[in-house]
């Protein structure tokens, strides 16, 4: 188990009541794991912008009439099969799709799988959900 340190944080008083508010309404049972996943998602991020290993999730909804577009969607999926983990394809309605892609990879051929594939014509909504990394916090 992981060494729990104390240490303190001073901010205005009107922020820290917006904080509170914000906590409460998320949840929260206390400050301290609001704070430890504040500290968490900037991390991530930071990870993501350094281009480090890391995991997301990419939606997309789509006209699945489009002509060639699963077709286009496939093939592009198997060009980056080493970064597509697993698909989740759902009917909405005669017309529409939505498909869930979980990717791991480096983040800059991850956002450029997510590019290309929200990108594609019938694609009406596509995007990438940053999810984790590797081997940290």
């Amino acid at each position: 188990m992981p060494t729990i340190v104390r240490f303190g944080v001073s901010m205005e008083a009107e922020l820290l009541r917006a904080f509170d508010a914000l906590i409460e309404k998320k949840g929260y049972t206390n400050r301290s794991e609001a704070l430890r996943d504040l500290v968490r998602e900037a991390l991530n991020a930071q990870a993501w912008a350094e281009g480090e290993e890391v995991l997301g999730v990419i939606t997309l909804f789509y006209d699945h009439r489009k002509r060639e577009l699963l077709s286009r969607l496939t093939e592009a999926q198997h060009h980056a099969h080493a970064s597509v983990l697993a698909t989740l394809h759902i009917h909405v309605d005669e017309e529409r799709c939505l498909e869930v892609i979980a990717v791991r990879g480096r983040a800059q051929e991850v956002q450029e799988l997510a590019d290309r594939l929200c990108a594609e014509p019938g694609v009406l909504l596509g995007r990438l959900c940053p999810a984790g990394t590797f081997g940290r916090f």
